[in-house]
């Protein structure tokens, strides 16, 4: 197959969202409005103490805004544009891409792929604007900025492998609309993206420590705001590289056993 068409694949979901410019609409509103809670939420905490489980006012609220801008690296409607795991197995499309030129890993490999740079047009523009205004701090310096660009990027791709192990399970389940509920939950408190992973218990820090959501966001964040030091940093990016390879290992396999679950009848 050549090399363009394979590629087109990655445009599936964001041309949903391009070619429909109400849902656009929406989704700058709504982070708008995130963005602007989530720092009024923080300044206010902050408003009557300086430094609070070793951030900053500065800090957390920069930390809390990228959050929110990071989300929007995986929150496209899948739904609308009917191509997810679980509408597939719902109708029996699934089959279709077995039947492609194109493997089904590789096919959903590359539509997350076109998702995310989609994503990260969204979280890079708002980060520029937020950056203009004041509204979060820059690195502290380009070696930081640098480092915290590598985790995230390494942080986006742990997480690809975590929401493919649950679209995954819908060929043993066929439905899965439960467990992604509880995945996004799971992934949104384990990551830190409703607060910073210090606030929280030393009990709940240790359990999140030997699961993979916190690689996905807390720690990339952490580099950024200061609360790792870069002479500890590529420790965690160790850490990160070992959570891809244990999943992508682990999701190879369940590619291989879920293609013998899939029939195809007819000619």
């Amino acid at each position: 197959m050549a090399l363009a068409p394979t590629w087109r694949a990655a445009r599936v979901t964001p041309l949903g969202e391009l070619h429909t410019p109400p849902r656009m609409t929406a989704v700058l509103l709504r982070l708008t409005v995130q963005v602007v809670l989530v720092w009024s939420l923080w300044r206010g905490l902050y408003a009557q103490t300086g430094t609070t489980a070793g951030l900053s006012r500065d800090q957390a609220v920069t930390y809390a805004v990228l959050a929110v801008l990071a989300s929007r690296l995986r929150e496209l409607d899948q739904y609308a544009g009917r191509d997810t795991v679980l509408q597939h197995m719902h109708f029996g499309t699934i089959v279709y891409w077995y039947l492609r030129p194109l493997p089904p890993q590789r096919y959903y490999a590359l539509r997350a792929l076109g998702e995310q740079l989609y994503g990260f047009a969204w979280a890079l523009t708002g980060y520029v604007v937020c950056l203009c205004l004041g509204v979060v701090e820059p690195p502290g310096s380009a070696a930081v900025a640098g480092v915290f660009a590598l985790s995230l990027l390494l942080g986006q791709w742990v997480l690809y492998y975590v929401m493919l192990v649950i679209d995954q399970l819908c060929f043993w389940t066929l439905r899965n609309g439960a467990a992604m509920l509880i995945l996004v939950f799971a992934q949104n408190l384990l990551s830190g993206v409703y607060a910073p992973l210090w606030f929280f218990p030393g009990w709940f820090i240790t359990l999140s420590a030997f699961l993979p959501f916190q690689a996905t966001l807390s720690v990339p964040l952490s580099i950024y705001v200061g609360r790792i030091e870069l002479a500890d940093a590529w420790l965690q990016l160790a850490v990160q590289v070992g959570w891809i390879v244990v999943l992508a290992l682990f999701t190879r396999l369940l590619w291989r056993r879920a293609a013998r679950r899939v029939v195809s009848q007819g000619g």
